[in-house]
């Protein structure tokens, strides 16, 4: 009879073919997946983007002639490369090509704003960057004030099957968006194609990278919304890879065709999308743009994706869209989906499982531990509300929020904290947060302190009952009220501002400003969500899309505004 530990009651709740321990865990870099596919399935389509595709063989040699480039042009071990890329084959291509050089991946996402992406480069002390066209006009205007030297540009099309590369042009037009794409080099400044037709893949450069080393600095903006990078050693990277795939035990190597819609400059795309796909030899099919969902429906049409990491956006526009109500769109492929980045609401879980016949699932994760930590049964009991059961080799507590040490029993509520082979290294160069999200435990082993407030049943389930931090999560990304409130302000007819999200049924939450005006003065809600749009210093999800108006603001007696009565109020107003 299997006997189970009393601290660890969800290992009893597992599904049949989920082991409850991984170890010992393989000591080999990240790329080793992508080595360990091409050499077994060299064949098999590894990525799918507009009717074309590349190999697992194509891509291993393409990453390798990438990493011989970068070395040749002077990275070396340990210099950070900046990824610059939507969703396209240049992604993996980039991501691999650095770790195969030794470098470490730096990810900006494409819907920062140029102050935010200057940050990031000047706080990674980023030298080489790669990006798309469509970035380069926005990159080039912030160099100067960056460290970076070297630029490697890519054409969108560049992967594009031939006619569909050669209609491009005219298509971008009929789209209004053919400038963006358009690009004209500066001296210096060098395409990936004629680079990478430079090298061959034995020329790649024999790097020692170890499993202890840096292999991604994923930014995060943790509990006080500066911007940091979360330290990820290939050893959290590929252990974290393992345990989703583990979760998933009906994966079928070489088989399985995942839908890449989740943006895989965000952590949870990188490694529950990509590694995960990489790993299990899955085609992965493409998406840039997640907001086009006809896109999306046509790749499910045509490409039968089984596997479908996402947020809960994602689903809720699927069960939502005209051509898959009126059954015109047949998404029956799909079998497991995975949501995570926001709570899942009974009623998109269901609807969607109705269409699809899949299990879909809420998970949790975070950039410091990458990514999943915690997942209900892909097969078994997926209870409303919760986060799941703790991943394999996953050890969580819940914490008295007092003294942040008393461990607290079964039904009550505290802060959850992990320790897991899957955790962050910590913050790069800034030894006080990391000391404050990774502490000595009684037992000598780190943990990470999560910043949300949790409580466990009997059964082992966990449920994120609030967080510590303010943050907002829209569509799935991180939203730091202060970082809005302190563009905001900066209107001249604003006196007072607070932010906070939301709950929306659509983005799960949206963000919605209170607004305290100077006397005299008068504005209008379309004026001061123009206003943030056009500051160029918010990304489209941090901007507020709600103002109120009002003429006083909750506050503390010391003048503290009360965001927590705001968003009460806010609860208690959508309830009546």
């Amino acid at each position: 009879m299997t006997v189970f530990p009393s601290d660890k009651p969800w290992l009893k709740l597992y599904d049949e073919g989920v082991p409850h321990s991984l170890h010992p865990y393989p000591e080999h870099p990240l790329y080793e997946f992508l080595e360990r596919s091409a050499r077994d399935y060299p064949d098999r389509p590894a990525v799918i983007f507009h009717n074309n595709s590349l190999t697992y063989r194509e891509l291993n040699d393409l990453t390798d002639r990438l990493a011989a480039a970068l070395a040749d042009h002077g990275v070396k071990k340990g210099d950070r490369v900046a990824v610059f890329v939507p969703n396209s084959p240049q992604f993996p291509l980039a991501f691999y090509g650095i770790l195969k050089a030794g470098g470490i991946v730096s990810t900006v996402s494409p819907l920062d704003a140029p102050a935010q992406v200057e940050y990031k480069l000047n706080y990674a002390g980023v030298e080489t960057i790669i990006l798309t066209s469509n970035f380069y006009e926005q990159f080039k205007a912030i160099q100067a004030k960056t460290p970076v030297k070297r630029v490697i540009v890519s054409h969108i099309k560049e992967y594009m099957p031939g006619l569909i590369k050669t209609l491009f042009p005219l298509l971008a037009i009929i789209k209004s968006d053919l400038k963006v794409h358009q690009a004209t080099l500066r001296d210096g400044d060098t395409w990936l194609p004629e680079l990478l037709g430079r090298y061959t893949a034995d020329q790649r450069p024999k790097v020692d990278v170890d499993t202890d080393d840096i292999a991604v600095f994923q930014f995060t903006g943790g509990t006080t919304g500066v911007p940091k990078a979360a330290v990820e050693l290939h050893r959290s990277l590929v252990a974290n890879t393992l345990q989703i795939k583990s979760w998933l035990p009906s994966t079928q190597l070489g088989r399985e065709i995942a839908l890449m819609a989740i943006p895989l400059f965000h952590v949870y795309g990188m490694v529950a999308g990509m590694s995960y796909s990489i790993a299990s030899a899955a085609a992965m099919v493409m998406i840039p743009n997640p907001r086009d969902l006809d896109d999306i429906l046509n790749n499910i049409e045509k490409w039968k994706p089984t596997v479908y990491p996402g947020v809960p956006t994602m689903y809720n526009a699927i069960n939502n869209h005209p051509r898959v109500q009126a059954g015109e769109v047949d998404v029956s492929s799909i079998r497991a989906c995975i949501s995570g980045s926001a709570p899942l609401l009974k009623e998109t879980q269901e609807r969607f499982e109705e269409l699809t016949g899949a299990s879909l699932r809420e998970g949790f994760g975070m950039s410091e531990a990458p990514t999943a930590t915690h997942c209900n049964p892909m097969l078994g009991g997926n209870r409303k509300g919760a986060i799941g059961l703790p991943l394999p080799d996953v050890e969580c507590r819940i914490v008295s929020l007092e003294d942040e040490v008393t461990d607290l029993p079964a039904g009550q509520v505290g802060e959850l904290v992990l320790h897991s082979p899957n955790l962050m290294r910590g913050y790069w160069n800034m030894p006080t947060e990391t000391a404050n999200a990774l502490r000595d435990g009684p037992d000598g082993k780190k943990w990470l302190y999560s910043g949300d407030i949790a409580k466990m049943d009997e059964d082992g389930y966990f449920y994120i009952v609030d967080r510590k931090k303010d943050m907002a999560i829209v569509s799935g990304f991180n939203v730091y009220p202060t970082n809005v409130e302190e563009v905001l302000i900066q209107h001249p007819k604003i006196m007072e501002v607070c932010v906070a999200g939301v709950s929306d049924p659509y983005r799960g939450e949206t963000i919605k400003a209170w607004v305290v005006l100077k006397p005299g003065e008068q504005a209008t809600e379309e004026e001061l969500v123009e206003w943030a749009k056009s500051s160029g210093k918010l990304a489209a999800y941090e901007r507020p899309r709600i103002v109120e108006f009002r003429d006083e603001l909750p506050k503390t007696m010391v003048g503290k505004v009360l965001r927590r009565v705001l968003v009460e109020q806010e609860k208690a107003a959508e309830s009546d």
